[in-house]
């Protein structure tokens, strides 16, 4: 799995970052089926219309791979469903703490 982020006032010091990876494989048990969940439910969640309001905010890609499968969501700060939101929490946790 892999997080992208774009945009947003610091678009210019993320222009060459690498996506964040997630080697869902060496998960332990808990935090795999939790993460499952999330992923579960912000794919069955139907994405909210983009406003455009916010011109600023940074967009999120988060790619799945699953049995040769490649499932990808994409949302930004200005039109994020709470299933999504809850699946880049998770993700931002399991960064940080790397």
């Amino acid at each position: 799995m892999t997080l992208e982020t774009y945009g947003g006032l610091a678009a210019a010091a993320d222009f060459r970052r690498r996506p964040q990876v997630v080697d869902t494989a060496g998960l332990p048990e808990s935090p795999a089926s939790e993460l499952a969940r999330l992923v579960a439910a912000a794919v069955a969640m139907p994405v909210e219309a983009d406003t455009g309001r916010a011109r600023d905010a940074r967009s999120y890609a988060i790619t799945v791979e699953d049995g040769g499968r490649s499932t990808l969501l994409e949302q930004s700060d200005a039109a994020m469903t709470p299933a999504f939101a809850a699946l880049l929490t998770w993700l931002r946790r399991h960064f940080a703490g790397q």
